[in-house]
């Protein structure tokens, strides 16, 4: 601190550091939390401390929550000077993506049918194999893309299920079949040219989830297992929404993957309102900005 000399610090989610909280307190240095979060869990063990919690959220200049269940835990642990609940995962941009890539990808795929697994993590890719080949029996030359969250694993999954490997080179099984899309960055690609969506670690247990406001804010219908507790709210605003939808298994994943192909009307009402529903924060960053050069005196 005494290098940097700030005029103003910002402090994210849950990034809750006392003895930083403490040193620019004692420098005269306002402090901000942004995009607050107090899980339940955490809430339960700041109340068995209440008047330390005062003291460290109440040393915060302003407080800006995620939602208003974050506002009202923290405003009950001493947090003062809220702003309006907002969360910034909502106002991030589009996943990039390499035109000449997705350009390769379109004429590889032609004009089969084709839906993502996104993120995936082990155990999942047995399921999504399952959903697959219920699908492939009424679907000729469906192709299943499997991005997995751990490239690494490229190998031994690709093994276990047939599957090719984009990152040797290899595009999709010429008359359908499973592509391992084994690679990094690529995320905003295959968002954009499938718009039937899984995102992965939310069959298995411990899940958590990945986050859905990527291929939500591309337009895409998205499905996800019940194992979301990672990104509990997101989920629950797009489910709100009507643009996300959740699955039990296999056959209930594979059930809504048919849906969404044979009602291509309801597949693109689900991305319409995805796409409303994962851009409602653009402006919070310039809000944020304009509180934070406020304390800094600009």
């Amino acid at each position: 601190i005494d290098h940097w000399r700030p005029d103003a610090v910002a402090f994210v989610e849950s990034e809750i550091w006392p003895n930083m909280l403490a040193a620019c307190a004692k420098r005269g240095i306002p402090v901000m939390l942004v995009n607050a979060r107090v899980s339940a869990k955490s809430f339960a063990k700041w109340r068995r401390v209440a008047a330390t919690a005062r003291a460290i959220f109440g040393g915060f200049a302003a407080v800006q929550p995620q939602s208003h269940e974050d506002a009202a835990r923290l405003a009950a642990l001493g947090a003062r000077n809220m702003m309006p609940a907002g969360n910034l995962k909502f106002a991030a941009a589009p996943l990039p993506v390499d035109p000449s890539a997705l350009m390769e990808v379109n004429t590889l795929l032609g004009d089969r049918p084709v839906w993502l697994a996104a993120s995936t993590h082990p155990g999942e890719e047995t399921l999504i194999a399952e959903a697959h080949a219920h699908l492939a029996a009424t679907r000729p030359g469906l192709v299943t893309i499997i991005v997995p969250r751990h490239p690494e694993r490229g190998a031994d999954l690709a093994a276990r299920l047939g599957a090719s490997r984009r990152s040797l080179g290899a595009g999709p099984p010429d008359g359908g079949g499973i592509w391992l899309a084994d690679t990094m960055g690529e995320l905003g690609l295959f968002y954009r040219r499938c718009p039937i969506v899984f995102v992965g670690k939310s069959l298995i247990h411990p899940g958590g989830g990945q986050n859905p406001l990527e291929p939500a804010r591309l337009g895409c219908a998205v499905a996800m297992g019940f194992q979301d507790a990672n990104f509990a709210e997101a989920v629950q605003i797009l489910r709100d929404a009507g643009a996300l939808h959740q699955v039990g298994g296999a056959a209930e994943l594979a059930a809504w993957v048919g849906l969404m192909f044979d009602h291509p009307a309801e597949r693109a009402a689900m991305g319409q309102a995805g796409m409303a529903a994962a851009s409602g924060a653009t402006d919070l960053p310039t809000r944020i900005a304009a509180v934070l050069a406020g304390l800094a005196g600009a």
